[in-house]
């Protein structure tokens, strides 16, 4: 690409552009995909590079009217999302960027924001000859729109310059945490002076670009409620609902939709069981059997239901590094045990309980058993009919989805049989003063009007994380792990509370002499996103000694240099300190 006018190609063309030869050829093999459009295809390319000032007569008929290459191809050119560093730009192109003969690229008009920060291994400079979206803007309607998103798709007008992509599924491909980053605007913000480092993962999860289109294409075309009503907004709007709940059954691996329930969250969802399946089941003397490593949502609303029905709960204690003592956990169940629930990854410590063996063993004794993965879906993949799981709740912020929208599975023989919590519409079939025929699940637990447009931004969240790939994120966030957990045992008076052998990517820790307050004030100063507190778990930070930690969670987008930046902003803390102290 690297030419005799500055390494751009065809005079005229402005700067970050690729060689608009090339990008004419982009476009033909991407609209060849269509048939019947490639005429289509050919104004519109022509029209679009002419509008970026190229003159018309500098564009070669080949490079417009070829669509000999096979379509989509042009994905391996076009800054794919999850190449290596290396490939992201031809050798020669990056020589010319470089090479102070060929003279200096402008940084692009369309760069907003911060600069992005640099790729390891692309040369210093090259990077800022791109917009910070430059792939992204591009294929945007690939982690926008999905094909089900929109409700009914037409098909393909030919007259249409907006077409849209195929689902395609890169998640095999190499991991780019400098792509992915890219795609979450809020990771460019400025926090004091500095840029952000989210590192409160396990509090809440930031939203791709997509999450945020989906949303306002949902409120722009298809706002209406759902379910009862026959014009076209409603169909579009019951369509995308519906399409959500199909996308979570398929993220969660369970048999059908209909066992899927929407609710505002995991905390909701414990509750729904609570107060609909357990005031049914649980009665005087029952057992209701938990973990140390619980969430008070896995706590309170069994404390409370076990109080109006006199029956008794029992915690399995953990061991000294967090895990769950699986000896004591087979002693406390008996044939009074009706319920066992777990979570599959602690908030507090990070710690992946073995939620299969828990299940298993619950089974033997007739028991029921719910998962709350409000901690798991995020960094791992689940699969509730290999759990054989009775419930599994989550909520789908911890996922890159919008907050107040979560959902419960439940198996289809359990729900059929269990009576509903709340009452009003959606969930019934016919209502006299007499009595009421509730409707069949979900929607028998779904009353009222649901979050609909947050239930269409979760199925947008999980259509990107099937994109990047859950195995991708879980072996990337391993690493981060190993890595943030390697140097904060380097600092000295740091102590990590939980250190069980298998961990999602939470760090939970205290610092000798400083208050965890403290900590997160000073690291709030530098841009550092952390959680201090009790995380909503106080029975197992006091099983260590503590009231509070310092909580450090992970996610896809995090990267080393950011755990460098909490890391030496920590022992800036202690420095300070020794020098007051002084």
């Amino acid at each position: 690409m690297s030419t005799s006018d500055g390494g751009w190609g065809l005079k005229g063309a402005p700067p970050g552009l690729p060689d608009p030869e090339v990008l004419a050829r982009m476009a033909s093999e991407f609209f060849s995909a269509y048939p019947g459009v490639q005429e289509s295809a050919r104004s519109f390319v022509a029209g679009a590079l002419q509008a970026t000032g190229v003159p018309a007569r500098e564009l070669s008929a080949p490079a417009v009217s070829g669509l000999e290459v096979p379509a989509f191809s042009f994905l391996r050119e076009a800054r794919p999302l999850f190449d290596a560093p290396e490939t992201l730009v031809e050798p020669g192109f990056a020589a010319a960027l470089t090479n102070p003969d060929q003279g200096a690229i402008p940084k692009p008009a369309l760069a907003v924001g911060p600069p992005a920060p640099a790729v390891p291994g692309v040369p210093a400079g090259v990077e800022s000859a791109f917009p910070v979206f430059s792939f992204l803007e591009e294929a945007r309607p690939i982690f926008s729109y999905s094909p089900s998103a929109a409700g009914p798709v037409p098909a393909p007008d030919p007259s249409s310059a907006r077409l849209e992509l195929p689902n395609l599924n890169l998640s095999s491909q190499i991991f780019d945490v400098e792509a992915i980053r890219r795609d979450f605007p809020i990771l460019r913000e400025l926090v004091n002076g500095r840029p952000l480092v989210w590192l409160d993962n396990a509090a809440t999860t930031q939203k791709p670009q997509s999450v945020i289109d989906r949303l306002a294409y949902f409120y722009a075309h298809e706002n209406s409620n759902v379910h009862r009503a026959a014009h076209e907004l409603a169909a579009r709007a019951t369509d995308a609902y519906e399409s959500a709940r199909e996308k979570v059954r398929r993220f969660l691996n369970a048999p059908a939709a209909r066992d899927i329930v929407f609710v505002r969250g995991a905390t909701e969802g414990i509750n729904l069981v609570a107060q609909s399946w357990g005031r049914q089941n649980i009665g005087k003397d029952d057992e209701i059997v938990i973990t140390w490593l619980e969430h008070h949502a896995n706590i309170v609303p069994w404390q409370m239901l076990c109080s109006e029905k006199e029956a008794r709960l029992r915690v399995v204690p953990v061991d000294d590094t967090g895990q769950v003592i699986l000896e004591e956990y087979e002693k406390l169940l008996s044939p009074k045990t009706r319920l066992v629930a777990i979570p599959q990854v602690s908030n507090a410590l990070g710690t992946v309980v073995p939620v299969g063996e828990m299940i298993h063993a619950a089974h033997r004794y007739g028991a029921k058993a719910l998962v709350d993965g409000a901690q798991a879906v995020s960094h791992m993949r689940v699969d509730v009919q290999a759990l054989d799981c009775d419930f599994y709740v989550f909520s789908g912020h911890k996922v890159f989805a919008p907050t107040g929208i979560g959902a419960v599975y439940g198996k289809s023989g359990i729900l059929d049989v269990t009576r509903p919590w709340q009452g009003g519409g959606n969930m019934i079939q016919d209502v006299t003063f007499e009595k009421t025929v509730y409707n069949v699940p979900p929607a028998r637990f779904e009353a009222g009007t649901g979050n609909i447009a947050d239930a269409v931004g979760l199925g947008a969240a999980i259509d990107y994380l099937d994109r990047v790939g859950m195995e991708n994120i879980t072996r990337r966030e391993t690493e981060l792990l190993h890595y943030a957990t390697a140097a904060l045992q380097d600092i000295p008076g740091l102590r990590i509370i939980g250190t069980a052998p298998e961990k999602a990517g939470v760090l939970s820790f205290v610092m000798e002499g400083i208050r965890t307050e403290e900590i997160g004030e000073y690291l709030n100063r530098e841009g550092i996103a952390v959680r201090s507190g009790h995380h909503c778990a106080q029975p197992i930070l006091r099983r260590f000694g503590v009231e509070s930690t310092v909580r450090a969670s992970l996610a896809l987008y995090n990267t080393c240099e950011e755990i460098d930046a909490l890391v030496s902003a920590l022992q800036r803390l202690q420095m300070v300190r020794r020098h007051r102290g002084a």
